[in-house]
């Protein structure tokens, strides 16, 4: 099914023909395509909005287990939008602006979020990957959150994410310079799981997303998703509260006999489990 992110809820203002965003769901994978190629998939309030309400999509529906992000070749995405010159970062309504226009951010997908970088990154084109599970980049293309250069400064809580990636000293590299970099590089800073040819990246993420949509039961990606994400702010015995609670919820399941026979009996596994319905009104939150 190939169709543009779609809408519901508050996203009702969402033109269901728009097709700067498209989702193609398969196998158990989204993938979501930023589709812009005539500007490189620059960022607009536009895009923002669909990005959003296909994460959302994403987050409720049992069939999607994992989700790609992707730009339409040659790019990932090449930043904002410049096109309107002068205004293009001219003040707006305090009220209505956010530095981080998509909502939710992809940790909060309660799938696993695959970055394939597939060409340039840059700006919040680049920030918005750091918001996945995982990037897999091009190794030739260019990177880079270059806004301090732009009279701005980083953006999508880039702030949080890449210190927690790339540790403070490389964050503060790539933050305060604003300048750009390779995959390789990448790579090396931490910030790439994987650099590869710029036409295996896509193919090696839905690798990797397959794999996951197959073998791995849902809850327990989730639960494990949301803790990983929220250790950062924990201490040691939180974390393991935490865990603790979890186990209690997941041995109850029927996947983890599932889980145990299918290893045993050597088939694929069939899990049951449901994000959408089974997920705990607390959000997974509290330990008790």
């Amino acid at each position: 099914m190939n169709d543009p992110a779609a809408p519901r809820g508050a996203d009702d203002d969402i033109a269901p023909t728009d097709d700067h965003v498209i989702v193609d769901v398969a196998d158990g994978v989204a993938v979501i395509t930023l589709n812009r190629p005539t500007v490189r998939n620059a960022f607009s309030a536009r895009m923002g909005m669909l990005l959003g309400a296909a994460y959302r999509r994403c987050d409720a529906d049992d069939d999607i287990r994992a989700v790609v992000l992707t730009g339409t070749p040659p790019a990932f995405c090449a930043g904002a939008d410049m096109t309107s010159g002068r205004d293009t970062f001219a003040p707006v309504e305090q009220r209505t602006f956010s530095a981080s226009p998509v909502e939710p951010p992809a940790w909060e997908v309660r799938k696993p979020v695959i970055a394939a970088v597939n060409g340039h990154a840059i700006g919040i084109g680049f920030t918005l990957t750091l918001h996945c599970d995982l990037r897999y980049m091009a190794a030739d293309a260019k990177y880079g959150v270059v806004q301090v250069r732009r009279g701005v400064m980083p953006d999508a809580m880039a702030h949080y994410t890449l210190p927690r990636l790339a540790g403070l000293t490389h964050a503060a590299d790539v933050l305060l310079t604003g300048r750009t970099f390779d995959g390789r590089e990448a790579e090396r800073l931490g910030i790439a799981n994987r650099c590869l040819p710029a036409d295996e990246v896509l193919p090696a993420a839905m690798e990797t997303a397959l794999d996951i949509a197959r073998n791995t039961a849902p809850l327990s990606v989730a639960f494990t998703k949301r803790l990983l994400w929220d250790a950062l702010g924990l201490g040691p015995r939180d974390v393991e509260q935490r865990e603790t609670a979890h186990h209690h919820t997941l041995m109850a399941h029927a996947d983890a006999r599932e889980g145990v026979m299918a290893f045993l009996e050597r088939r694929p596994p069939q899990f049951t489990g449901s994000v959408r319905d089974e997920w705990p009104p607390d959000g997974g939150v509290s330990p008790g």
